[in-house]
């Protein structure tokens, strides 16, 4: 079992870093696969000219394909996800998270912002054609005690980050539907 993991916060360290961590530490411990990734992997100026070529983009896309599933964690900015985030999520071809099962984590300074995961995130994680986005886990400043160090949540927050990761580690067990073969209506057959 393989997942990646996205920091999509342009600092280091941060809020929405921490709560990665702490979901890098629990599924590690049941032995998953963990391949990490952040915005500073990527040299800006690949971001910022779409560089499709870039060395560490087709590592991203390759270890993608192999994925059973990503874990993405940003923070909030003026009411909707990273722009650096998005700017990486937009060089991924069209079908990156196809057969992926998705666990959104977000940070913001207020609850105010808690909608900003259903509305901004994941609109994008399903044009990236998520076999299955989850219920994602938001947590305000408030709920973060340090993430410089030993990341310290609140019992609240730990609850709901673990209830979520037990249900992300649920679905990547999920058996997969069959995919029936492709029919053509009216073909003929010779």
């Amino acid at each position: 079992m393989r997942i990646v993991t996205l920091a999509g916060s342009p600092r280091f360290p941060s809020r929405s870093s921490a709560l990665l961590e702490y979901a890098r530490d629990k599924l590690s411990a049941r032995d998953v696969e963990v391949c990490h990734w952040h915005l500073q992997n990527f040299a800006p100026e690949d971001l910022l000219y779409a560089r499709f070529d870039s060395p560490a983009l087709l590592t991203l896309i390759d270890q993608l394909s192999e994925a059973d599933g990503l874990i993405v964690a940003t923070p909030v900015y003026k009411a909707s996800f990273s722009g650096a985030l998005k700017t990486l999520l937009d060089l991924l071809p069209e079908r990156a998270l196809e057969h992926k099962v998705v666990l959104p984590l977000a940070t913001g300074g207020t609850i105010a912002h808690l909608l900003a995961v259903d509305y901004a995130l994941k609109p994008v994680l399903n044009a990236l054609k998520a076999q299955e986005i989850l219920h994602g886990v938001y947590a305000d400043d408030s709920q973060i005690a340090d993430y410089h160090h030993r990341s310290a949540f609140t019992p609240v927050l730990q609850h709901r980050l673990d209830h979520a990761l037990e249900t992300f580690w649920q679905a990547l067990h999920r058996p997969q539907p069959a995919i029936p073969p492709l029919t053509l209506q009216g073909a003929v057959h010779v």
